[in-house]
């Protein structure tokens, strides 16, 4: 049995950046991942999707050349294969990176092997037995796949597949009308394939105010996406060539035949496989692990970060994650989870950027509330880029004057999101943002704006 101060389970974004501060403080530190090192992000998540992104924008913008007074000459075609080898070479690059960045710190040793608790200090690699006083659990999550009727007995994709094929389908059929799916959809429909989105739901990304759901829908249908919401019997099957989705919408055909299957329909987190019982970590009947406010699991000594603790679904989280428990551990601070003011992006083409509470989650809470609200059609700088799809919006407490939420769902959303972020962070009032003197012509100098028109909305 080899012995350490310290063992992470997983290399995925918060493992690595917790071994570089362990070791750096003089720490013997044992880092296992049994596939790939950088985990989602890096591997079939952040990195490969918004190269793929990347590509299919820049199909758009020759498709729409004209629009700007540029003529090109003749029909373009999409080389797949070299839009694959750009995306996987930029994964590639980061894995290594993250590899020699992992193999050279003092103190630390990278092991391969799929790791699995013997009890609450020791963990087994194949043959080898370590043990550590401190065990911190970074495995994320992988693609789930739902118990639907005849989905085994068709071919399907989940995120980590489409991120290495290397052609257009013929038609590609995505099941799941979130996050994940609709950067699929776009970019796919953009390489050329017709699309069809299935959704359960009654609509698109149920997460967000119907508002923002409302334009995504008209966006990508106005790109030539077919959405099928409201799908309440999804159901696969294969008749010859064609696979086929069933959906019995009380709209359109009630089936769907496609060539190619992409299920979008959330995550679940790998903690299937690692013993935790030996352990007794708890987990939800999700399979999360149970965590406190610190990333505490129920066993003193055992931490988890990441995906696996239901406590954030993103990269930034993940790292955030990391940082809680090294500024606690290692800096002597009592840094919080629900200390961290939720922000994500969807990145279809115009992005969504969100922060903070929803006008419903707002209304819900039972505050007065203020809400503002601006068509991108009204922005000078999106008009000036030819893209004045969607719109931005803010809610605010009309008590407090404390800023709740925003989103922008417009041409630069994902950046221009952060200048309330920023604000919020610091318990900035709207009346902050009301006399901040932005840059003209951008998108975040409408944020005054948008605060000088707040109208009060009931709660319900």
């Amino acid at each position: 049995m080899r012995t350490f101060d310290a063992i992470i389970i997983g290399a995925g974004q918060a493992g690595p950046s917790l071994a570089a501060r362990l070791s750096a403080a003089g720490r013997s530190v044992a880092i296992i991942e049994r596939k790939h090192v950088g985990g989602t992000c890096v591997n079939t998540g952040c990195k490969p999707t918004k190269a793929l992104v990347a590509s299919a924008h820049a199909a758009h913008i020759v498709r729409r050349a004209a629009d700007f007074g540029v003529v090109v000459g003749g029909d373009f075609t999409i080389d797949m294969p070299s839009v694959f080898r750009r995306s996987h070479q930029i994964t590639l690059d980061s894995r290594r990176s993250n590899e020699d960045w992992l193999e050279g710190l003092d103190n630390c040793t990278l092991i391969r092997g799929h790791a699995r608790f013997e009890d609450r200090t020791i963990v087994r690699v194949g043959e080898e037995r370590l043990t550590a006083a401190q065990i911190f659990i970074n495995v994320g999550g992988r693609a789930a796949i739902p118990d639907f009727l005849g989905i085994r007995d068709v071919p399907f994709m989940t995120n980590s597949d489409i991120v290495m094929l290397d052609r257009v389908p013929k038609h590609l059929v995505v099941v799941g009308g979130s996050y994940i799916g609709l950067e699929f959809a776009q970019m796919y429909r953009r390489f050329g394939a017709a699309v069809t989105v299935v959704e359960k739901g009654p609509r698109l990304v149920a997460r967000e105010d119907t508002d923002i759901s409302d334009a995504i829908r008209a966006v990508l249908e106005a790109e030539g996406i077919d959405v099928r919401t409201a799908a309440e019997c999804i159901r696969f099957s294969r008749e010859g060539d064609d696979l086929v989705v069933g959906v019995s919408c009380t709209e359109g055909e009630p089936d769907i035949r496609g060539s190619d299957i992409l299920l979008a329909t959330g995550r679940t987190p790998n903690t299937d496989d690692l013993g935790l019982d030996a352990a007794g970590v708890a987990t939800d009947g999700r399979g999360y692990i149970v965590v406190d406010d610190t990333l505490a699991t129920s066993i003193p000594g055992i931490w988890a970060m990441g995906d696996c603790n239901g406590r954030g679904a993103f990269t930034h989280t993940a790292y955030n994650d990391y940082e809680i428990i090294a500024a606690n551990l290692l800096d002597g601070e009592a840094r919080k989870v629900s200390d961290r003011l939720p922000g994500y992006a969807l990145y279809i083409d115009p992005p969504l950027g969100r922060v903070g509470m929803s006008e419903r989650e707002a209304r819900a809470s039972g505050r007065r509330i203020l809400v503002g609200r601006l068509p991108m059609t009204r922005v000078g700088r999106a008009v000036e880029k030819g893209e004045t799809q969607g719109l931005m919006k803010i809610v605010a407490d009309a008590d407090t004057r404390q800023i709740l939420g925003a989103a922008i769902f417009g041409t630069g959303g994902d950046e221009a999101i952060h200048g309330v972020l920023d604000l919020m962070n610091v318990g900035a009032r709207y009346d902050d943002l009301r006399w901040a003197v932005p840059i003209h012509p951008t998108v975040s100098e409408f944020w005054p704006t948008l605060v000088l028109g707040m109208t009060a909305v009931d709660a319900t």
